[in-house]
This record gives structure tokens, C-alpha cells and sequence, in this order.
């Protein structure tokens, strides 16, 4: 099967009304990067191929009653065979840079052990594409797919894997990290150790305060490490984390309330802002929770404590809180408050922008941050093909614009906003609600793997155009 991208003979952007492109092109910096990004477990499918091993999301999407319609990455995009046709698809996007993360499982199949030479070589043939069309590197090392073969050991709620995946920091760096433009060492460690350890929703999918409070200080850990080795491998290549962050708003302006807020802050942002930044945990959650963490050992924090080059934030949505006061409700003790807004995504997300820009504001208050990039941010629409062949997927193109408004808003004010990465470049597996969400700028049939670049991809496309940097040539 070939891939295919459908274009559209429709008005531009379906004859939406919005922000002109190029007038929000011009708000931006100079030295500004617009990108997209992606996930290797989400995008590449041949989950068992050249000597690739099982994740935890192999394991997990194969539960009954963990993913919807038991769906899994088996195939996925098809992306790890369809690579350099999804390279030109983002060189036709006209963005400067692409995000993409690294399979873990790949490379070192059992997690400690044996490298996988046919993984990395992948990753070479990846990275050197992106060079050959003049598009920027920006590689994650972990967005979630740990290796089955750890859980033997406990995986991240065992300090044994801090130390493994510094190991496979080492080894990515050293094949790979000449010719990365940038490198993050975790996306989103609030999911992987909240949502994957005490909610139960994502791989290894436990409910335990204990498990989490574990794979939160191990996580932590393995950042500093990987941050440690990468600087001794690659000391040029910059280095961050990209945190989803979330903008904590108290549902209502009582006492109890605004309390509430400020512990949700604590146990879903300080939980990792604190240590990384200022080499510390939040005293309130040490204060409720402190005697059910693992061991935190002499110059555990000052591991972790390293000065980064950049991070990055993952902003979708708000958080509205309420407290709990329901005898022995457990730290944070708060429970969602109803939404404000009415206009929600089709994973019904609320749509509600300014607090994003009162998110990234609080932050720079509260740490002293580097340079920021917005490495995701995006809508969930399921909008279809039309009978024309074209995706009018309006409200995530309204989404776009509210949010790219807020960002040039922070530059404008003076914050280091340095680019923008739109989740996503394409429809993919998405985790546990499987393939019935759609966050892609360009659409995927799964029958035929044709790519179809939707009207919110269009208007993406036309943005990056008028951006300075956004035109690339090769190199």
C-alpha cells in the first residue's frame, strides 16, 4: 500500500473566519521554532519486528477492559515502515523541527542487557532523514513504553530502573547524539507515575500510593541521571523535560477551596517542578505523604537538581478543583469541580485558553525556569472525511488559534517562549481510549494507512510558511 495525502480544492481552511496566518505569524520571535510531534509507541506499529521486545503498553493494551476496544499499537501509523514518506509529509507541513520519541524497547529489548543495533539503526535512518530535509531533531528518550522485562524488578516503582535507563540515555547519546538538535529525558512523568500508578488508566495500570509515590522519586532520579550522562556524552546538545503542567483553578473563592488548589498544585506539578528546580519536594506533600515515599538518598535531590537548558509544557486543558472534605479523603483531598466553559473537545476536554497563559505565568513565579517550549497542544476532534474528500475539523483549527494567540501573548511579554509543537502531526493510538480519538493534524484511515492533511493541517501548514524560519531548505 502506498501512502497518500488527499488535497483539498475547497476554500482555504474550509472559508473559516480566523486569525489571517501571516498577522499571527508576525506576533511571534524571530529566532521562534514551529514544529509537530509524535510518539514512538503511538505512531510506529511492528511492535515485533528486528528484534524490538514487549512494553508495558504491549502488555496492557492486551487486558481486557484497559483500552477501548482492546486496540494496541501493533500497527498503529505503520510509521516505522511508512517513515520517510511521514518525513516529507512534514517537510510539506513547512515546520522547522519534529518531536519524536525513541523506543526504549527498541534499542535495549529487555531494558538492561543486550543493545539492539537494528533498533538504533532505525533511529539513524529518522534522524538523518529530518537532516536531509532541514528539519530539526528533537528526541525524547521516554514517553511511556518501558520495557515488559523490568517489571520483573518492580519498573519504576524499583530504584533499578533509574539506573537502567541512565544506561540507555548512554547508549541513545552515543549513536544518536551527534546529530540531534535537542533531547528530552521524560514526556510527562505526571502521567507515568500518577495516572500509571495510582489511577489505574495507563500501563502498568496500578492503584497505589505507595507504587506511585516509588515511581515518582525513581522517575525523578532517572532524569537527573539521564541528564548526567547525556552531558557527558553530547555536552552540546541541549537538554530538557517536558512537564504536562496543569493550570489548578479552585472552583469557587472559599477558603477550603483555594486551599484545595494549592495542594492539587503541590501533588501535580511541585511533585516534579520542585525537585527539578529547586531540589526539593513540596513541604505539604512531604508533610502528608512523606512516611510512604521510598528511601530518598544522600544527593538523591541534588542529582535531580541539575540547571536545564529548556523545558517543555503539555497544555490542554484546565484543572477545576473542589475540596474534599470527606473524613480521611487522601492527600491532595480534592475532587473536580464542574466546568466553566461550554465548549469542550471530543474527548471532552474543556477548552478554556487563558489558563494557559496564567499556568505558564504562575510557573516563572513560582521556579526559576529556563527557556520554555510548548512541546504539545492540540485538539481532540473526530471530525471525518467529507464527501468532498476534506476534513473541516473547525473547532480544533479555533483551538489552534486561541492557544498560538496565547503563546505570542507570553512572548510578547517577555517570557523565553521559543517554539510550539503541535500535538499531533498525525491521528495515532491514543493510550487507553485507543483509536477512537483523533488529535492529528492529518487524518489516518487505519484500513489504508492513506494520510489526509485536514483544514486545521492546512492553516498550520500556511502559518509556518509565513514564519521566517518556517520556510527550511536541505541541508
Amino acid at each position: 500500500m502506498t501512502v497518500g495525502v488527499i488535497v483539498s480544492v475547497a476554500p482555504p481552511y474550509g472559508g473559516i473566519l480566523m486569525t489571517d496566518p501571516k498577522i499571527l505569524a508576525a506576533r511571534f520571535p524571530g529566532d521562534f521554532t514551529f514544529g509537530v510531534a509524535t510518539a514512538a509507541y503511538q505512531i510506529e506499529g511492528s511492535t515485533k519486528a528486528d528484534g524490538r521486545k514487549p512494553s508495558i503498553w504491549d502488555a496492557f493494551s492486551n487486558m481486557p477492559g484497559r483500552v477501548h476496544n482492546r486496540d494496541n499499537g501493533d500497527i498503529a501509523c505503520d510509521h516505522y515502515n511508512r517513515w520517510e514518506a511521514d518525513l516529507d509529509l512534514i517537510a510539506d507541513m513547512g515546520v522547522s523541527a519534529y518531536r519524536f520519541s525513541l523506543a526504549w524497547p527498541r534499542i535495549i529489548p529487555e531494558g538492561t542487557g543486550r543493545i539492539n543495533e537494528q533498533g538504533l539503526d532505525f533511529y539513524d535512518k529518522l534522524i538523518d532523514g529530518l537532516k536531509a530535509r532541514g528539519i530539526k531533531a528533537f528526541a525524547t528518550l521516554y514517553h511511556w513504553d518501558l520495557p515488559l522485562a523490568l517489571m520483573g524488578d518492580g519498573g519504576w516503582a524499583a530504584r533499578s530502573t533509574a539506573y537502567a535507563f541512565q544506561r540507555y540515555a548512554k547508549v541513545v547519546m552515543a549513536r544518536l547524539g551527534d546529530r540531534l538538535d535537542s533531547v528530552a529525558t521524560f514526556n510527562e512523568p505526571w502521567c507515568s507515575v500518577w495516572l500509571s500508578h495510582l489511577y489505574g488508566e495507563h500501563a502498568p495500570g496500578e492503584r497505589n500510593m505507595e507504587a506511585a509515590l516509588a515511581a515518582m522519586h525513581h522517575t525523578n532520579l532517572a532524569h537527573g541521571l539521564a541528564v548526567e550522562a547525556i552531558r557527558h556524552v553530547t555536552p552540546n546538545v541541549p537538554v530538557g523535560l517536558v512537564l504536562n503542567a496543569h493550570s489548578v483553578i479552585a472552583g469557587s473563592d472559599s477558603a477550603e477551596d483555594s486551599a484545595a488548589a494549592e495542594r492539587a498544585f503541590d501533588f501535580h506539578n511541585g511533585a516534579f517542578f520542585g525537585p527539578v528546580f529547586k531540589g526539593e519536594y513540596p513541604a505539604s506533600l512531604m508533610s502528608a505523604l512523606g512516611d510512604r515515599m521510598p528511601k530518598v538518598e544522600d544527593g538523591d535531590l541534588a542529582v535531580i537538581n541539575q540547571k536545564l537548558d529548556w523545558w517543555g509544557l503539555n497544555y490542554y486543558t484546565p484543572m477545576r478543583v473542589l475540596a474534599d472534605t470527606a473524613e480521611g479523603a487522601e492527600f491532595p483531598a480534592t475532587q473536580p469541580a464542574p466546568f466553566v466553559e461550554t465548549a469542550v473537545t471530543d474527548i471532552g476536554w474543556e477548552i478554556y485558553a487563558p489558563a494557559m497563559k496564567l499556568l505558564v505565568e504562575d510557573l516563572y513565579r513560582r521556579y526559576d525556569l529556563p527557556e520554555c517550549y510548548v512541546t504539545e497542544n492540540g485538539a481532540c476532534d473526530n471530525t471525518d472525511l467529507g464527501a468532498d474528500g476534506t476534513i473541516d475539523d473547525t473547532m480544533r483549527l479555533d483551538y489552534y488559534v486561541e492557544h498560538l494567540g496565547v503563546v505570542a501573548d507570553l512572548a510578547r511579554d517577555g517570557y523565553p517562549m521559543k517554539g510550539y509543537f503541535a500535538w499531533s502531526l498525525m491521528d495515532n493510538f491514543e493510550w487507553a481510549k485507543g483509536y477512537q480519538m483523533r488529535f492529528g493534524l492529518v487524518h489516518v484511515d487505519y484500513q489504508t494507512q492513506v494520510r489526509t492533511i485536514k483544514q486545521s493541517g492546512k492553516w498550520y501548514r500556511d502559518l509556518a510558511a509565513e514564519f521566517p524560519k518556517g520556510n527550511h531548505a536541505p541541508a
